[in-house]
């Protein structure tokens, strides 16, 4: 076996036996579904305690359209506000006072209270007030049954997109499912890179600070050195999405077996009640099983699983190269700040270029971001699902393997000479010379 193999196969060993890796690669999917559903679960319970709210309204139109819920009682108020006003808090937790026809001045009404007024407490007197002015200014335009005119108008319309094949078959498509497996894959290669780069970057520096290096670069070359640690740690993450994408299978099949209909649209309205999006709100709308299957029946999971792999070998081979040859300059961890803010920033840039492109798949921005080596293993999963044309995919993962070689080779240039340096930290301008050292 050559010199870059062992290397390979000692850092993809050394990393997949250690419990951290084991634990986190079978843990990680737990997590990610319970972060997705145990917030949204626990919104839903309901405290024992009730708040009581006084009304002054000087009207006395206002106060009769408040109703009781779980967790606020309201009770026409019979003191000033002075009075409220001293009242502990488990007595009055708020008083709403209101002066005068809000249809006149909106600003006649006000909610006061010792506390941060709740989300839940400010949107229930605002519809309630809302409905009651709507009300009342209809009444002054003197037009019988105004009301039940505009009621009887409103329509619920959601447009409903349909895609075809090449067969001529018709399949209902969703632009929110496919923005959101976009944004899936994209933000999984965003974490990988960052984690599995840092890791290189990381095992460098460990190596250089003990010294190990020494000893390591007498019977290997610097060049054959950074691959095999390269490549070693890739094979690492590559293990782990594949596990993970099995054991997310697993628990989507066995969460739809076991919990079935658990979560319940009331609830799953609630978790989306902060969300202003228009998408967001198409997917707080009941949708039949058979209808989500179809939309996701029209995303080429196959083809995007495929070129994510192929997105993140070259990714990684970019970044990880520029990492290596970071951790191989500096002595220290505070010494990494300089050189990696600029990396950190252009991953930040690709991933909010990605995210601002799933309105627009095939505009400038996501056009030309996943045509740039340094941006497109990003921005190129948020149009995949939208069908990207060959050509550019062709174009997109050339472009992005040439830069990576050529990465490569600068940064084994900076390699070779920043891993037996110590004790200095190089300024930009002489890792620039020691690319020009033959």
């Amino acid at each position: 076996m050559s010199k870059i193999g062992l290397i390979i196969k000692r850092e993809y060993l050394r990393r997949v036996s250690k419990k951290s890796f084991i634990l986190l690669t079978f843990l990680t999917p737990f997590l990610f579904a319970a972060l997705a559903f145990v917030p949204l679960w626990l919104s839903s319970i309901k405290g024992d305690e009730v708040h009581t709210i006084a009304i002054l309204d000087a009207t006395g139109k206002y106060a009769p359209l408040f109703e009781d819920t779980e967790s606020y009682r309201f009770i026409n108020g019979d003191k000033g506000m002075d009075k409220y006003r001293q009242m502990p808090e488990k007595e009055i937790f708020a008083f709403l006072n209101i002066s005068d026809d809000l249809w006149k001045d909106p600003n006649n009404a006000t909610l006061y209270s010792k506390k941060q007024i709740p989300g839940e407490l400010s949107r229930l007197v605002n519809m309630t007030l809302k409905k009651q002015i709507e009300s009342d200014k209809l009444a002054t335009f003197n037009i019988p049954n105004l009301q039940e005119i505009i009621k009887e108008s409103k329509v619920d319309f959601s447009i409903q997109t349909i895609k075809w094949g090449d067969d001529g078959s018709e399949q209902q498509s969703s632009s929110v499912v496919a923005s959101i497996t976009g944004v899936i894959f994209t933000m999984l290669i965003y974490m990988f890179i960052m984690v599995y780069g840092g890791m290189v970057m990381q095992g460098v520096m460990e190596e250089k600070t003990n010294r190990i290096i020494e000893i390591m670069i007498s019977s290997v070359k610097p060049f054959d050195l950074m691959m095999g640690k390269i490549i070693g740690i890739g094979f690492v993450g590559l293990t782990q999405v594949f596990l993970w994408a099995i054991m997310t299978l697993i628990l989507i099949a066995g969460g739809s077996f076991f919990v079935g209909g658990g979560i319940d649209n009331e609830m799953l309205q609630s978790g989306m009640a902060l969300n202003t999006s228009p998408n967001m709100a198409l997917m707080s709308t009941p949708q039949q099983d058979n209808e989500w299957i179809e939309m996701l029946g029209t995303i080429n999971f196959a083809e995007i699983g495929i070129l994510f792999v192929v997105y993140f070998i070259g990714g990684y081979l970019l970044y990880s190269s520029l990492f290596a040859a970071i951790g191989s300059s500096v002595d220290s961890q505070e010494d990494t700040q300089q050189f990696m803010l600029p990396v950190t920033l252009l991953l930040v840039f690709a991933l909010y270029a990605g995210i601002y492109s799933m309105e627009n798949p095939d505009g400038p921005l996501a056009f030309w971001c996943s045509m740039i080596p340094l941006t497109s293993p990003i921005v190129m999963m948020v149009r995949m699902p939208f069908e990207v044309p060959l050509w550019q995919i062709m174009l997109s993962v050339g472009l992005l393997y040439l830069c990576s070689i050529g990465f490569t080779w600068l940064s084994a240039k900076i390699y070779r000479v920043g891993i037996l340096m110590y004790g200095k930290k190089p300024s930009i301008k002489e890792m620039i010379k020691w690319i020009r050292y033959k």
